[in-house]
């Protein structure tokens, strides 16, 4: 199981680094009604309220997850019969989190997640906190944007790896696989000749852009406004909804999965 949540584990990984190392703005669809990336992304940090989804992989349930802010989290605190303070939570940044279990495919034991990112005043990314987690292993990712690294940390039953990759080789991904693979060894050798990722430089270094729009989505049979953002990455399709408040609604992510609102009944 090891070879293969670790295959999983630095795709994720290298696929959120881009997302921060080069989110840029977006452009439009001439059909739809585009918005401003920055508000949505504005509206998500800011959430009063936490995102409960749960996940399905070709339409059967295999997990959940929760997503909540900093700015959630000190709305919690106060007097719901008392208006909050002006700048509640953004005088030290924000924070967002992310936590949830979820089965993989054919894996036996479930993969549990837990991450943590906070972000300046101005939204700009600060660190990186990410741990996976299965009965058998544990991958822990650290990164400080100042620092221009990335700290990788493999847990399995036998080794301790720990790797500090540089934001600059992260253009080459398969490299950083072979690596850590190379460093266990055993089932992981199959790992050094599979490139999961295309070696063609230009797919690798091109910029993650992301567009958004307002859109309707049906909850409960109603349709309800809210904000749709997505990108493609690697011929790979990631789409967001939100709501006006910025409450994650629905998530469409490659392999099949699909997180959704827990009070929905299926994807």
């Amino acid at each position: 199981m090891i070879p293969r949540v670790a295959f999983v584990v630095i795709a994720v990984f290298w696929v959120t680094m881009n997302v921060l190392l080069w989110r840029q703005e977006y452009g439009s669809h001439s059909s739809e009604e585009p918005v401003p990336a920055a508000l949505v992304w504005r509206k998500i940090l800011t959430a009063p309220d936490a995102s409960s989804l749960s996940i399905f992989q070709d339409g059967e349930r295999s997990g959940f997850c929760e997503l909540s802010t900093s700015v959630e989290t000190e709305m919690a605190k106060l007097d719901e019969d008392k208006l909050p303070p002006e700048g509640v939570a953004t005088r030290a940044g924000y924070q967002i989190r992310l936590n949830g279990n979820t089965s993989l495919g054919d894996f036996t034991n479930r993969l549990r997640f837990d991450g943590r990112m906070s972000f300046y005043s101005n939204r700009r990314w600060r660190e990186l906190n990410l741990k996976l987690s299965s009965h058998t292993a544990s991958v822990e990712i650290h990164s400080v944007a100042t620092n221009q690294t990335v700290q990788l940390k493999i847990i399995n039953e036998a080794r301790v790896v720990e790797r500090e990759i540089p934001f600059a080789d992260l253009a080459d991904p398969n490299a950083v696989l072979r690596d850590v693979a190379g460093s266990f060894g055993g089932g992981f050798m199959g790992l050094m000749d599979m490139n999961f990722l295309p070696q063609e430089s230009a797919a690798l270094t091109r910029p993650v852009v992301w567009e958004a729009f307002r859109d309707r989505l049906r909850i409960g049979g109603e349709p309800v406004s809210v904000y749709r953002v997505e990108t493609h990455m690697l011929d790979y399709s990631i789409v967001i909804y939100t709501s006006t408040l910025g409450e994650i609604l629905r998530v469409e992510l490659p392999g099949g999965f699909v997180a959704t609102l827990d009070i929905w009944n299926k994807p």
